[in-house]
């Protein structure tokens, strides 16, 4: 791997072990407020929310300018997000800017690898990013529920500072404070990113319009885009796939920590610990991915998705620690072994229809469409009542119906286009192995 793959990881690292500890703090916040469970739920779909709305935009932003710069723009939004929640706007709303951040981040972060490195190179990459990532999840939610715990937030809460009264009295605030720091190392990191060599496509300019470019003039590009992702017979497959895959993990990390204090009657920082469990399998999952599959082969590996919606579905029967941390692993080990190279593929066929940055854009708008959806479906039955367990019923039947749905459209492609799938997977191998 070239040298600065690694300062890319590092600031992968730390930019998402803060996210992932803050949405441990945010849960945290909104129980010491006495907000009411559903607010907590909400806090998924207001992550995803402007990963939704910009898609059309951040894409297009990521590939007009170095992604080092991008990401670096993107970590000190994030660090807006942490001190609006401190200073009073309601959590809810903080987190969201937050999610705008990580929105713009998304584009650049995977966008860069395909400008980095060869093709060759594509699912051993992926697969050490997102290894990392998950480490970082894994992590993250273990540094958050620890922040938060009797043994560290009251130190956090004990250091003063001379003369002024900082107003952090509950331990949530605490770790925030923490995770400001840890989202300036992350930028740190971000200014030492080199440059790739990759020619910039400039947005639109318009200089009747205040910013300088017509944003308006992006959406038809944006639609163009998404279009011919869903068209192309490759990449509607990895797309659907990983849609599914991280519109369904998206929500399993809050369902966890619910149906650990439901089964297991854990605290949010031992119920953290758990969902560190899923990510521990699923880091496992895509580094054995990047070092056993090839990036043609990935189509092969869906009925894992089934297997995987399975295995939410038998959650509701696990009640003891020592079946639930396997069982966990397990869950997570499929999710990853499946993800990484579909993502791969993804990234390889949106980079060759239409540029890096664009098609991670697509791809992310899909995904957070997928978890706001789902994530507003659980807070609305959180409202209504319904228990984790029904909600774990729900997500298990949901991917694994749609993930046989899936199969049988790659299947139906396979058959009726036969020759045009057989050109991509060609494309595919030999990028592959040549690039």
């Amino acid at each position: 791997m070239k040298r600065g793959f690694y300062t890319i990881m590092s600031a992968q690292f730390f930019s998402s072990l803060a996210d992932n500890a803050l949405f441990v703090a945010a849960v945290e916040l909104l129980k010491a407020e006495g907000a009411p469970e559903w607010q907590r739920a909400a806090l998924v779909p207001m992550f995803a929310l402007f990963y939704v709305v910009l898609a059309p935009f951040v894409g297009a932003f990521a590939d007009s300018r170095p992604k080092g710069d991008v990401m670096l723009i993107s970590n000190s939004i994030k660090v807006v997000g942490c001190l609006m929640m401190l200073f009073g706007t309601h959590p809810l709303l903080a987190y969201a800017v937050v999610g705008l951040g990580a929105a713009a981040y998304s584009p650049a972060k995977y966008g860069i690898l395909t400008e980095l490195l060869p093709a060759s190179q594509l699912v051993k990459a992926n697969g050490w990013i997102e290894g990392l990532t998950i480490g970082s999840i894994i992590l993250g939610v273990l540094l958050g529920g620890q922040l938060v715990g009797p043994v560290i937030a009251p130190m956090l809460l004990g250091l003063d500072i001379p003369f002024f009264d900082t107003g952090i009295d509950l331990p949530p605030e605490g770790a925030i404070c923490v995770l400001v720091l840890i989202y300036m190392l992350a930028a740190w990191f971000n200014t030492r990113i080199p440059l790739t060599g990759a020619a910039m496509v400039p947005m639109r300019r318009d200089p009747e319009r205040s910013l300088g470019f017509n944003l308006l003039a992006l959406l038809p590009d944006f639609v163009s885009c998404n279009r011919r992702l869903w068209q192309d017979k490759l990449g509607q497959i990895s797309l659907a796939t990983t849609t599914l895959f991280w519109g369904v993990s998206g929500n399993l990390r809050y369902i966890v920590l619910a149906w650990a204090a439901a089964a297991l009657g854990y605290s949010t920082t031992q119920a953290s610990g758990l969902v560190g469990v899923v990510a521990i399998g699923t880091a496992v999952g895509a580094v054995a991915a990047s070092m056993r599959t090839r990036l043609e082969h990935a189509p092969t590996l869906m009925p894992l998705g089934i297997g995987m919606g399975v295995l939410v579905l038998a959650m509701n029967a696990i009640d003891q620690l020592w079946l639930a941390v396997p069982f966990l692993i397990l869950l997570g080990g499929l999710g990853g072994y499946l993800v990484v190279p579909m993502n791969a593929l993804l990234q390889h066929r949106g980079h060759n229809l239409m540029g890096a940055g664009r098609s991670i854009a697509v791809q992310n708008f899909n995904e957070q469409l997928c978890i706001l959806g789902l994530g507003g479906a659980y807070t609305l039955f959180t409202g209504m009542g319904l228990s984790s367990f029904g909600a774990i019923t729900g997500f298990g039947l949901l991917v694994a119906c749609v993930m046989w749905l899936i199969q049988r459209w790659h299947a139906y492609n396979h058959e009726h286009h036969r020759d045009e799938l057989a050109r991509l997977l060609h494309i595919a191998r030999n990028d592959d192995l040549h690039g």
